[in-house]
C-alpha cells in the first residue's frame, strides 16, 4: 500500500487464483506480459533500497510502467552461477558489457532487474542491478519467431558500456545470488499455477468433445479408451492441484520449502504436457488447427518446462535439498 499497492487482504493464495483465472483463457503469453512484473518487482520490493522503491514501485503498480527481469544469458540458462554479464565499479556508478536473452517483457519495459557479475566466479561474485533501459549504450532486439507465448513480447537485451549508479544496487553487492533464488520460488509457484490452469482447460475440451463426437455409433465418452484418457488427466491434476495447496501452506507459514516448490514445478509441466497430449488425441484433427485452445497450449509446454528452471534442473535442486 505504500506504494500504491493492495495489500490488506491479500495473500498468497490471492496470487494462485490471480494466476489460475488469468490462464484459463488459453494464452499463456497474456499473463506472461501481465504478471512479469511479478518476477521483475519483487527484488526491488524486498532488497532495494528505499530511494529504488519509491522510484519504481508506484509507476509499475499503476501500470504506467514496466519492469522485467534479465537473468538468461546467451550462454548461461539454468546454471546461474556462470552469467557472464559484467559490472564494473568506476566510481559512483557500474560498468556493464553484456547481454541478457529471452528475457520476457524486455521490448517494453523501463527497467529491468539484472543479475551481473561484479566479483569472483560462481555464484559469490553475483549482484544485482536495476538498469534503466533508456541509459546509454542499452538497445534491444525483438525474439518473435517462438512457438508458442506469441501474446508476450520475448527480448535479447544488449549492454555497451552502460553506466549505472552504485545506488542501483539490489541488496548487497556480490549478494545478488540470494535475491535470484529466492525470487526463483514466487515465479516457479505462478508458473505451477498457470500449468495447472492450462491443463484443466485442455480436460475441459476434451470432456466437452467427448460428450459431442460420435464415433462407431456411439459417443466418445462411451469409449472405454477414451473415458480413461479422461480419468487420467483428472487424476494428475487434482494431484498436482493439492501439491500447489501445500506449498502455498508452507509459504503462508513462514516455511518455504525450495525443494518442493522445484518438484512441483515439475509436476505441473508434466501434468500439463499429459493433458494436452491427451486432450488432442481425444479432439483429433480438429485440435490440431489453430484456434483451438488445446493447440494453443500444446504450444506452450515447452516454455514452461523449460522457464524458470528446467525439469532437470528442478530434480537436481530438490535432492539437493536432501543432501544427496
Amino acid at each position: 500500500e505504500e506504494f500504491g499497492g493492495l495489500s490488506e487482504g491479500i495473500d498468497s493464495w490471492h496470487g494462485w487464483v490471480a494466476n489460475e483465472e488469468l490462464a484459463r483463457v488459453g494464452v499463456g503469453g497474456i499473463s506472461a506480459s501481465l504478471m512479469v512484473h511479478g518476477i521483475g518487482l519483487p527484488p526491488v520490493i524486498n532488497w532495494g533500497s528505499q530511494e529504488l522503491k519509491e522510484m519504481v514501485a508506484p509507476p509499475v503498480l499503476a501500470g504506467e510502467k514496466h519492469i522485467s527481469l534479465g537473468i538468461t544469458e546467451p550462454g548461461a540458462g539454468s546454471d546461474v552461477a556462470q552469467l557472464a554479464t559484467t559490472a564494473v565499479r568506476d566510481g559512483d556508478h557500474f560498468i556493464v558489457n553484456g547481454s541478457k536473452t529471452f528475457i520476457t517483457g524486455g521490448m517494453r519495459a523501463n527497467w529491468v532487474s539484472t543479475a551481473v557479475r561484479t566479483g569472483e566466479d560462481g555464484g559469490r561474485g553475483v549482484s544485482m542491478l536495476l538498469i534503466p533501459t533508456d541509459a546509454q549504450g542499452f538497445s534491444r532486439t525483438q525474439l518473435d519467431r517462438k512457438q508458442g507465448w506469441w501474446a508476450s513480447d520475448t527480448a535479447t537485451l544488449y549492454f555497451d558500456n552502460v553506466r549505472v549508479p552504485v545506488s542501483n544496487l539490489i541488496g548487497e553487492e556480490n549478494k545478488g545470488f540470494l535475491v535470484i533464488m529466492t525470487n526463483f520460488n514466487g515465479e516457479r509457484m505462478a508458473m505451477a499455477a498457470g500449468m495447472e490452469a492450462l491443463a484443466r482447460v485442455c480436460l475441459e475440451e476434451a470432456v466437452a468433445w467427448a460428450r459431442e463426437r460420435k464415433t462407431f455409433g456411439k459417443r466418445l465418452a462411451d469409449h472405454q479408451v477414451i473415458r480413461h484418457k479422461i480419468a487420467q488427466m483428472k487424476q494428475k491434476l487434482n494431484a498436482t492441484q493439492a501439491y500447489i495447496r501445500m506449498c502455498y501452506e508452507t509459504i503462508e507459514a513462514g516455511t518455504p520449502n525450495p525443494g518442493d516448490i522445484a518438484m512441483l514445478k515439475v509436476q505441473a509441466s508434466e501434468t500439463m504436457e499429459f493433458c494436452a497430449r491427451e486432450a488432442m488425441q481425444i479432439l483429433g484433427g480438429i485440435g490440431y488447427m489453430r484456434g483451438s485452445r488445446v493447440e494453443r497450449i500444446y504450444r506452450e509446454v515447452r516454455v514452461n518446462a523449460i522457464g524458470g528452471g528446467s525439469e532437470e534442473i528442478m530434480r537436481d535442486l530438490a535432492s539437493r535439498q536432501y543432501g544427496l
